[in-house]
């Protein structure tokens, strides 16, 4: 290492026999792929320049949304590459070292954290699942039409009172739904975490998101938990459910603690 390059981790692992990195990946500056080892773990890594990779530089990289788009699907895709090879526990975008031997010295420190980290996501996969609605679907059946003795501005007012109350209900209506289709769902996982709506705008859907979830479930029940997606579906007319994954365990896994040129929590989207 050079120090005109600082190192960019995407992944923790357990060190392979062969000590052979994940083959045929570039990373988000397009340098190769490789581990660094110690203490039984190995970190999945690139050598990045520190001019376009510092502090400052990320700063102003992170406003601009289609190199943060390019660059974490760059992240992302090492991860899942990595994750062919064997079980890995993602880190979070722009986690970055000085050198190699902060980085062997953070394997040394976080030894038992990782290595009780990759004893519990083993043989476990992250299913990640949304859940749509129309709120239309869940309005209350109209009530019959109110008496003509109301003045036309209080009647206006029980108009819009009436309307907020059964926006109040289709919302109440439709959490619920999503209750019940996650306690079908967690039942089959190890583990559960929830994610806020996504923006509307963002993720170009229309309507509710109800449900954004992600589920830790036993390789084993792979095809039981994306069957049981599907009938849910069925059953709920009124829901769009929609399934995504095989995915690392981004969601049941913690990012260590970094330091410089970058700290995770400055640099992460």
């Amino acid at each position: 290492m050079t120090d005109s390059l600082a190192t960019w981790l995407y992944a923790v692992m357990a060190a392979p026999e062969d000590g052979a990195p994940p083959q045929g990946l570039t990373g988000v500056a397009d340098e190769p792929v490789r581990l660094v080892e110690k203490a039984g773990l190995a970190a999945v890594v690139g050598s990045v320049p520190l001019e376009e990779f510092d502090e400052e530089a990320l700063r102003g990289h992170l406003e601009d949304l289609e190199w943060l788009e390019r660059t974490a699907r760059a992240h992302h895709r090492v991860i899942n590459g990595a994750a062919r090879q064997g079980q890995v526990i993602p880190l979070r975008f722009a986690t970055l070292y000085h050198d190699d031997d902060r980085v062997r010295a953070m394997l040394q420190e976080r030894r038992e954290d990782f290595t009780a980290t990759l004893r519990r996501v083993a043989g476990r996969t992250e299913w990640g699942v949304k859940a749509y609605v129309d709120p239309r679907s869940f309005l209350p059946d109209p009530d019959e039409p109110a008496g003509g003795e109301d003045s036309p501005g209080t009647a206006y007012l029980l108009r819009r009172r009436a309307q907020r109350q059964d926006q109040e209900t289709a919302h109440l209506r439709a959490t619920e739904r999503a209750e019940e289709i996650h306690a079908s769902l967690a039942a089959l996982a190890v583990a559960t975490a929830a994610h806020p709506p996504q923006d509307t705008a963002l993720a170009a859907y229309e309507g509710w998101m109800v449900l954004n979830n992600s589920y830790l479930v036993p390789d084993g029940l792979t095809e039981e938990f994306t069957a049981l997606v599907a009938t849910l579906g069925e059953r709920c007319p009124a829901v769009t459910l929609e399934v995504s994954g095989p995915w690392p365990p981004y969601s049941f896994t913690g990012p260590p603690k970094a330091e410089g040129p970058v700290r995770p929590e400055e640099a992460t989207s």
